[in-house]
C-alpha cells in the first residue's frame, strides 16, 4: 500500500490518501521514508510558524499542526486552548502592527491597533506605546491618562512620573506637573531632570523664588546641566538679578560659544546693564547662529533706535516683522513638534 500527502485547496487542509500497492512500512503502517520526510516537514513548518503574522495563515497553521499531531499520534488541541492561542496571536499581531505604525509616523493607525489590543488584554507596554502615539497625535490628556495607569501599576517607577511631568508641561497643567515631579523626587531625590521640571512648574505658577532654588539644586546634582543653568540665568534676569544672571551666562559661554539661546541670554543681560554696543554685538551673534530669529532682529532694532541709529533700527524691526509673518503659518505645528521632542528626550518609562 502506498501513502501520499496532498493539499486540499478547497478546504485549506493537508490530507493523506492511501493507494494500493506494496511498499515497506513501519509498525504503525506508514511508509518508512515518508514518516522520516514528514518529520522533517513538521520541523520546517514549526520554524515557519514562528514568523506567521497574518490571520489567515494562523488558521492554516492550526489545521496543519493538528493534522501532523493526528498523523503521529498526538492529541488534537482543545477548542478553548485553540481560542486562547488565537487570541494571543491576534494580540501580538496588533502590537506588532501598532509599533510599526508608530515608528513610521502613522499615529492614528497605531492608536487604533493599541486600543484594540487593550480590549483583549491590559498590558503596560501597550499603554506606554499608546501614550507615545497620543503625544505625537497631540492628544495630550489621553496620553497623560495612559501614563497615569502605568504609574498606578508601577508606583516605584521614577521615569513614568518624569514622563507625566513632561506631558503636563505640554498641557500647561503646572499643578499636575508639580505633583508628578514631587512623586519622582520622592522616589529619587537625586534625579536632576525631575528637579529641573519641578522648577519649570514653579515658573508656571509664578513662583520665582522656589524656581531658582530648584534650579540651583539641579545644577548641584549635575554640574554640567546646561539647560538648568540657562533657565536659572533667564529666571534671574527676569527677576532683576542681572549680576547673578550674568554669572550663569558667562559660564555657559565657555562651552557654548555658538548656542543661540545662550547668546540671546547674554545679549539681553548686556542690554539690561545698559551696555548697548555689547548687546548689539551679541544680538548679531544670535542672528549669525539663526538668521530666522525674529526676536533677535526686533530687540537689536530697539537697541539701535535707543542709541540714535534710526535707520538701522527700522531695518531690523522691518526684518523682524517679515519673519514673524512668514513664521505665523507654521508656528503652531513647530511648537507642538518642539514640545514632543522635549518630552521624549531621555525619557523611557518601560525601557522601550
Amino acid at each position: 500500500m502506498r501513502f501520499a500527502v496532498f493539499w486540499n485547496a478547497k478546504d485549506g487542509l493537508l490530507q493523506s490518501r492511501r493507494f494500493q500497492g506494496k511498499t515497506q512500512t513501519t509498525a504503525n503502517g506508514l511508509p518508512t521514508g515518508l514518516k522520516r520526510n514528514l518529520r522533517q516537514l513538521l520541523a520546517v513548518w514549526q520554524e515557519m510558524a514562528n514568523f506567521v503574522k497574518t490571520f489567515h495563515l494562523q488558521k492554516q497553521e492550526y489545521h496543519i499542526m493538528n493534522f501532523f499531531k493526528a498523523l503521529f499520534g498526538g492529541k488534537e488541541e482543545k477548542p478553548e486552548d485553540r481560542k486562547r492561542a488565537e487570541e494571543e496571536r491576534d494580540f501580538d499581531v496588533l502590537k506588532y502592527d501598532g509599533v510599526r505604525a508608530l515608528r513610521s509616523g502613522q499615529h492614528d493607525y497605531a492608536i487604533r491597533c493599541f486600543t484594540h489590543a487593550l480590549t483583549m488584554k491590559d498590558d503596560l507596554e501597550i499603554r506606554d506605546y499608546m501614550s507615545q502615539a497620543m503625544i505625537r497625535a497631540d492628544r495630550l490628556p489621553e496620553a497623560y491618562e495612559q501614563l497615569l495607569k502605568i504609574a498606578e501599576a508601577q508606583t516605584d517607577n521614577v521615569q513614568v512620573f518624569v514622563r507625566m511631568a513632561h506631558v503636563a508641561y505640554m498641557m500647561e497643567d503646572y499643578t499636575a506637573m508639580a505633583d508628578a515631579c514631587e512623586k519622582a523626587i520622592g522616589l529619587d531625590s537625586g534625579n536632576a531632570e525631575a528637579t529641573l521640571l519641578y522648577a519649570k512648574a514653579c515658573i508656571g505658577h509664578g513662583d520665582t523664588t522656589n524656581a531658582v532654588a530648584m534650579l540651583t539644586k539641579a545644577i548641584g546634582l549635575k554640574d554640567d546641566f546646561a539647560e538648568a543653568r540657562l533657565l536659572r540665568g533667564e529666571t534671574l534676569l527676569k527677576a532683576g538679578e542681572t549680576a547673578e544672571a550674568d554669572e550663569d551666562a558667562t559660564l555657559l559661554l565657555t562651552n557654548n560659544t555658538e548656542n543661540e539661546d545662550v547668546l540671546m541670554l547674554k545679549a539681553r543681560i548686556e542690554r539690561a546693564k545698559g551696555q548697548a554696543e555689547e548687546a548689539i554685538l551679541y544680538y548679531g551673534k544670535v542672528i549669525d547662529a539663526n538668521p530666522f530669529n525674529a526676536e533677535a532682529y526686533r530687540e537689536r532694532g530697539q537697541v539701535r533706535m535707543e542709541t540714535g541709529d534710526e535707520s538701522g533700527g527700522q531695518d531690523d524691526i522691518r526684518q523682524a516683522d517679515e519673519l514673524t509673518e512668514q513664521q505665523n503659518g507654521t508656528a503652531d505645528g513647530e511648537n507642538v513638534e518642539k514640545k514632543v521632542n522635549e518630552a521624549y528626550k531621555n525619557v523611557n518609562p518601560l525601557g522601550i
